[in-house]
């Protein structure tokens, strides 16, 4: 442990050590997260975790890049009030290195605000070509903090960054004419091999959500569609030498995610919890989730039964009479509880809903999409790599592929919507606000709209969109149905305003006007 500390107080690189009020550092109990999975988080977005993933980086494979995704389904052009992180919370990835499933290193993110002119509504005023071009009307900066614990009690606290700028919402190509170049600015490199992110991306879950119109629509027809298609989420990543992670030369780490929110009393209330992919979803019902959301990975002992029995093998015997394979399931429990014997068990394991990877297992040179259950062992459930298929990995898991029930259970969706990139932070480029959702492809869709669109024989712009129809009587502007109204109508109308409605007027303000009226 004491090289652990050493590690952490050198990446300070002469940060400031917060030797006080670690009581402050440790939430509360609260309850509420992934995309809108339990009750209370979908309402707070800003504090909906939708995705965990830790993986060794494929190209510096002596790190782990460390990511977690807030904010879920954002319209790209979903203005004036883009998307940004809370101001009033703490975004935090977990990592516990001995098994006992309380975190030994947290990574804390805290954001501001800063708005330029509160005169305008626009949150650019023009072209943007750096964070710090003056045109950005609203930005945002986080702190970095690596608070270091000992079973659980935090033991001090060393900032690793202050005022880090966060890339912006991907407003369009106008505003942003080349977005890539804020991307890159936004990745901070720290001392020690270690770098840092925040901005928006794309959405890197690809599956289709149509899971929940009773399974695939109850004859199997509802798949095939990318639901998180062109939305976009706002991700923290973080790269850090493995061996600032790991103890006593196991390799083997768990991560996971959580939100504190600021409560009325100053303090932290925890709403949002995520680690290994789906287990809030389609494990844990309905009553148990923001209980589950608020709990600590060390207290999962009360929901062990879920895992142990789940509901979903059980639905999908129910609706396509594929029998589900008899409990208890130990073979779930290794996958989501406690980490693959000889893969990612670590020597002594608390059963606990966490991320577990294998830092040791290097980078696959051709990544199988299903991970461990196709032959690769550096994918799910070895930690979560941005482009393993966990859908159709949970599928035929449930469906028993790893005690012997071969399947090939899937929702037809293989890859993502956008191209990860091959350098931290690996995250996809956010959708930008002139892609129209809904046209082949999303990207260039703006374009390949208005070129289609024609009215009264002439392409759509802005100039012309506000036009009458083709079948209006043809007046230049408003809607065709005036254009057809009767003249006297129309001239009764007007008399009514000329004459009656003056009068009107002229005596409600002779009224105001009297004492007393």
């Amino acid at each position: 442990m004491g090289a652990q500390l050493r590690a952490g107080a050198a990446v300070a690189a002469g940060g400031t050590l917060l030797v006080g009020g670690f009581a402050g550092l440790v939430p509360g109990r609260g309850g509420a997260s992934s995309h809108r999975e339990a009750p209370l988080i979908s309402g707070q977005p800003q504090y909906d975790n939708t995705d965990v993933y830790a993986f060794v980086s494929p190209d510096k494979p002596d790190t782990t890049t460390l990511i977690a995704n807030f904010l879920p389904f954002q319209e790209p052009a979903g203005g004036p009030n883009f998307y940004k992180f809370a101001r009033d919370a703490r975004y935090d990835i977990n990592v516990d290195n001995d098994g006992d499933a309380l975190p030994d290193l947290t990574y804390r993110f805290q954001f501001r605000d800063r708005l330029k002119d509160g005169n305008t509504f626009l949150y650019n005023t023009g072209p943007v070509t750096s964070l710090d071009d003056p045109d950005l009307n609203f930005t945002q900066t986080y702190d970095l903090t690596l608070i270091q614990r000992v079973k659980g009690r935090v033991h001090q606290a060393v900032k690793l960054a202050e005022h880090v700028p966060v890339a912006p919402s991907n407003v369009g190509k106008a505003s942003m004419p080349g977005y890539a170049a804020l991307r890159a600015q936004a990745v901070k490199p720290l001392p020690y091999g270690l770098k840092t992110f925040a901005g928006q991306a794309d959405d890197s879950f690809f599956l289709d959500l149509r899971v929940f119109d009773l399974l695939y629509g109850a004859d199997l027809k509802e798949v095939g569609n990318d639901t998180l298609r062109g939305y976009n989420v706002n991700t923290i990543a973080l790269q850090v030498p493995s061996r600032f992670l790991t103890r006593n030369r196991d390799p083997v780490v768990a991560v996971n995610s959580t939100v504190q929110r600021r409560n009325a009393g100053g303090g932290y209330t925890q709403v949002s919890r995520l680690g290994s992919p789906l287990v809030n979803e389609v494990v844990i019902p309905l009553a148990q989730k923001d209980a589950f959301n608020a709990s600590s990975p060390a207290h999962d002992a009360r929901f062990a039964g879920f895992v142990a029995d789940p509901e979903l093998p059980k639905l999908i015997e129910k609706i396509y009479k594929i029998p589900a394979p008899p409990g208890p399931r130990g073979d779930l429990a290794q996958v989501f509880l406690t980490g693959v014997p000889g893969l990612t068990q670590p020597a002594h394991v608390r059963p606990a809903e966490m991320l577990r990877l294998n830092t040791a297992v290097k980078p696959a040179a051709e990544p199988n999409r299903l991970g461990v259950l196709g032959g690769d062992k550096a994918g799910f459930p070895n930690g979560r790599r941005l482009d393993d298929d966990v859908i159709d990995i949970s599928l035929q898991a449930v469906e028993g592929e790893l005690i012997g029930a071969k399947n090939d259970l899937g929702d037809a969706v293989d890859a993502n919507d956008a191209r990860f990139e091959k350098s931290f932070p690996y995250v996809a480029q956010p959708h930008s606000g002139s892609d129209a959702r809904g046209t082949a492809g999303a990207k260039g869709g703006a374009a390949k709209l208005k070129a289609a669109k024609k009215k009264n024989g002439k392409a759509v712009t802005f100039l012309n969109a506000g036009a009458a129809s083709d079948d209006a009587s043809g007046d230049g502007g408003g809607s065709g149905t005036l254009g057809m109204l009767p003249v006297a109508a129309l001239t009764g109308g007007a008399v009514f305003v000329l004459t009656g409605g003056l009068m009107w007027w002229r005596r409600k303000d002779r009224s105001r006007a009297r004492p007393g009226a």
